[in-house]
């Protein structure tokens, strides 16, 4: 490639007229300058992607946070009855860790679904084919998870610290 871009610099200087020691008037592009453009471009795409990303999996946690406050909120008899019986404070926390967690997992499967059908689609209306690795499937459900485990802990520790005396005595 370089002794191809030599001769076409010769040739050109040539045809131009350039005299010895000038530099060039002109630009020669190869394969691989549109090539680092192009690799420019999708690098700045995935920091785009990574932080919607991010954006997508803070909210998504914050969501599933307020969704175990309520289920707390509204089991607060049940959980006064389970500690009543002996339930310890580790039993309730992972309770509702596990409800988070696959809450979030769950969402996390829908997400993957959706995934592939709209590139199923793509690839029926446009013909660009696309393909999804199954190491992105479980990564998606991993992190999904992870969210939800995370976002779940101050529900559950909340849930864990109730005195059963108070929450037997809850209003319905």
């Amino acid at each position: 490639m370089e002794r191809a871009k030599d001769e076409v610099r010769v040739l050109m200087r040539t045809r131009r007229h350039d005299a010895t020691g000038q530099p060039d008037d002109f630009e020669i592009e190869t394969n691989d300058t549109f090539l680092d453009i192009a690799n420019q471009l999708l690098g700045l795409f995935a920091w785009v992607v990574l932080g919607i990303a991010s954006i997508s999996l803070v909210v998504g946690g914050i969501v599933i946070m307020n969704i175990m406050l309520v289920s707390v909120t509204e089991r607060t008899r049940e959980i006064g009855v389970r500690k009543a019986l002996g339930a310890r404070q580790s039993d309730i926390l992972l309770q509702f860790l596990i409800e988070s967690g696959l809450m979030a997992l769950l969402g996390g499967a829908f997400g993957v679904i959706g995934g592939v059908l709209v590139g199923k689609v793509i690839t029926l209306i446009v013909g660009f084919p696309t393909s999804v690795p199954l190491w992105a499937v479980f990564l998606g459900l991993f992190m999904a998870t992870g969210v939800g485990i995370f976002f779940g802990v101050y529900p559950a520790s909340k849930a864990a610290k109730l005195d059963p005396v108070v929450a037997l005595r809850a209003e319905l």
